[in-house]
């Protein structure tokens, strides 16, 4: 039998705000993180708005000399793991060191740093490229600066799936502690592209909201009038532990998690199926993992992007997976505060699952004013929902075609 898995320490770096308590208290207030881009000039650009982090200091997680050679996706990592490390009062130390995992997520590494280097060497040459470049770079580097920085000295893994990276890498986490390889993980995603070259990639494809005008407004899921996503970055990260170890400390439990479930669509390079044949796999997927019925789930954190497709496929999958039970679910999309995070999404997002089985309060969906016919779920519209939530899941679809969903409990003792 597997070992049940809890979660016990959770941190975040947000559009929200620097902190658990920060980011919790605007999401559930419904506040938007979303605002103009600050980052770069984009005169040039029809994008020019996004989801950016604007208290966070460097100075407060790790030495400033250090942190310059960390993208800022990186330092996120490191920020937001060693909150979770803090809020599970977990010390790292002596043989439990070997014991300790951390698996991560993101989707595109320090493409910023990339932009940077790139203009130095045409500029000055390549010899005036530093040697910290492509450690500074790497995808994998998320996992291994905290694991560095926190001494966990266990399996230290990165996943790199597009937007279903930091669900992926909870879930590989999960498995991991549930199987014995070892008894505590670190684990979620970070993300931090709001920099020219992304912008503009991703405003080329069509993908984003060209709502400027009204920034706070512009990322709207399931709504009629939604037109793209709002990019985004920051992090999430939780402390995942074997349930008797944490009980034989004492530990505060937010949730226990319970399932995961991936699959591939098989089928484009940025498009999901029409019948959401992938995300359905994926749920079903999870629930399977849990050993749980359909009828079992009460809420879920969608993946909810406010793009036209994505919106639209799942709630359709959503239907096919939950049938009836499909109508006394309640779904919300926290991208309508914070913006997509990218690979950074899943870990945040799976924070928030495990917060909102903690406090029993679902975070709304905001800016849903003209609902789209075909999303026709209840989806806790612009206020947030206290009610009793047993079991919650959390949706995340990349790229590719690859999708992750994590599955967790409220813990009752």
């Amino acid at each position: 039998m597997k070992r049940r898995v809890v979660v016990t320490g959770a941190g975040l770096v947000t559009p929200l705000g620097t902190g658990v308590e920060k980011t919790w208290e605007g999401l559930v207030a419904g506040k938007s993180g979303i605002g103009p881009i600050t980052r770069f000039d984009t005169s040039d650009y029809p994008v020019k708005i996004a989801a950016e982090v604007r208290d966070f200091n460097v100075a407060d997680f790790m030495d400033p000399k250090a942190a310059k050679h960390m993208d800022l996706f990186v330092q996120y990592a490191v920020a937001a793991a060693g909150m979770a490390v803090k809020d599970a009062g977990l010390e790292i130390d002596g043989d439990l060191r070997d014991r300790v995992g951390v698996v991560t997520g993101n989707g595109i590494g320090g493409l910023p740093t990339i932009e940077k280097y790139h203009q130095v060497m045409l500029n000055r040459g390549p010899r005036r490229v530093t040697p910290f470049f492509i450690p500074m770079v790497i995808s994998n580097m998320s996992a291994g600066q905290v694991s560095i920085a926190l001494g966990a000295a266990g399996p230290n893994l990165s996943v790199t799936t597009a937007c279903a990276a930091g669900t992926h890498a909870v879930g590989e986490a999960f498995h991991m502690v549930a199987n014995g390889i070892c008894d505590v993980a670190i684990t979620g995603g970070s993300e931090s592209t709001v920099c020219p070259m992304a912008v503009a990639g991703f405003a080329a494809m069509k993908a984003l909201s060209t709502r400027n005008d009204d920034p706070e407004a512009s990322s709207r899921p399931f709504d009629q009038d939604r037109d793209g996503f709002i990019i985004s970055e920051g992090s999430g990260m939780l402390v995942l532990e074997e349930l008797e170890r944490a009980r034989a400390r004492g530990a505060k439990i937010y949730a226990e998690v319970v399932g995961f479930g991936m699959s591939g669509d098989a089928y484009h390079m940025a498009a999901p199926p029409e019948d959401g044949n992938g995300a359905v796999r994926a749920m079903a997927a999870a629930l399977a993992d849990a050993g749980m019925n359909p009828d079992e789930v009460d809420y879920i954190n969608a993946h909810g992007t406010s793009t036209p497709l994505n919106d639209r496929v799942e709630t359709r999958a959503i239907k096919e997976v939950f049938g009836d039970h499909a109508r006394k679910l309640a779904v919300s999309s926290t991208k309508s505060m914070i913006g997509h995070m990218l690979g950074g999404a899943g870990g945040v997002e799976s924070v928030f699952l495990a917060l909102t089985l903690y406090h029993q309060v679902m975070p709304p969906t905001i800016n849903l004013d003209n609902p789209d016919p075909a999303c026709d779920l209840d989806y806790v519209a612009n206020q947030a929902r206290e009610g009793r939530i047993g079991a919650a899941l959390s949706n995340s679809f990349g790229f590719g075609g690859t999708n992750a969903v994590i599955l967790m409990k409220r813990f009752e003792g």
